[in-house]
This record gives structure tokens, sequence and C-alpha cells, in this order.
């Protein structure tokens, strides 16, 4: 994708329509939206596929591949936030890649690890996902029926983080398959 400033982005992100929670149910392919952000990059390197949110208002937050056809919810609250963020440039390398390629299954989350609720941003009610165990909340609107955009917020940080979601309509594309954690 071509980079924008974060101007830009938050400029078209607030053009955008809100989008009610109940939109958002099933399973989403992520991309990032390069704008100078320390995590541009990062996720797409380790493997982010995107995210998957259920009826009852949970969502899998950060979904990875693990294999060709198999999903790893991974859980927030084992990644080191601040430091991520200082050594982000690190996240966009193949040691980085291959590291991660054997900590995700540690990682992997037990049971959903955010909330989707609708919540103010920017003067407008919509979407968001609020992450159980770590300071982030996502915020969305809808492109479309079958894409969102998203934009990342960090309490302690004011830089945004944008990236857009697409529906996936065939869900055997990318079933998500147990993957049981390995002994320690």
């Amino acid at each position: 994708m071509t980079r924008q400033t974060p101007a830009k982005a938050l400029e078209r992100f607030e053009a955008l329509s809100p989008v009610d929670p109940a939109q958002m149910v099933g399973l989403w392919r992520g991309t990032g939206l390069p704008t100078g952000h320390p995590l541009d990059g990062v996720l797409e390197n380790l493997g982010w596929f995107g995210k998957r949110f259920t009826a009852d208002g949970r969502a899998d937050a950060l979904l990875f591949t693990a294999g060709e056809r198999r999903l790893v919810p991974v859980d927030p609250k084992y990644v080191p936030l601040r430091l991520a963020m200082r050594l982000s440039g690190f996240g966009r390398t193949g040691a980085a890649r291959n590291l991660f390629s054997h900590l995700k299954l540690r990682f992997r989350a037990e049971e959903t690890v955010a909330s989707v609720k609708t919540l103010a941003f920017r003067g407008m009610l919509s979407a968001a996902m609020v992450y159980d165990k770590q300071p982030i909340i996502d915020h969305f609107r809808l492109i479309d029926d079958n894409r969102l955009m998203g934009v990342m917020t960090i309490e302690w940080d004011e830089r945004l983080y944008f990236f857009e979601l697409a529906r996936v309509e065939d869900a055997g594309a990318a079933t998500p398959q147990p993957v049981t954690n390995p002994e320690p």
C-alpha cells in the first residue's frame, strides 16, 4: 500500500460512516496502512491474519497464520507493548518472524481477549474493540459492507496505527483449527 501521512489517514477515517458492532460479526483479514507509525509492517511480517468478532460482543484481537489453513489467536497480554514500540525495527526482520513462529503457540489465547462495544472517537459513535489486558482500543468505521477501516489507539501514545479489515466470506479458506499449546 502507498504510504500516507497520519493526518491524511485520519481525514479518510473521519469521513467514513460509523459501524454497529453487530455488523462486524465474523472473520476479517487485516492489512496495515503505512503512515510512519513504528508498528508499520510489523504485524504483516509476523504473519498477522486479522481479527474475529463474535455475536456475544467479544473478539480475537490478534489472529496469526499457522501453516496453510490454521489460525492462532494470540493473547496480547504477552506483548511487552512499550518494548515492542521501541524495538519495532526488529519486528520487521526475518529473525523476528522466525522467533515469533516459535512463540505464537505459547502465546495462544485460551479465550477471546477483547470486548466490542460502541464508543465515541473523534466526535462519532461507532464500534470499538477494547483489549482486556492492554491499554489499547481499536476504533472502526465502515468503508463498505465488507471492509472496515480501523485506528488503534494506545493510552500512553499519541500516535495512531491505521489498518483495514476485509470480511472473509469463505471462512473455509482460513478455517481456524484448534491448536494446542505445546508442553513446556
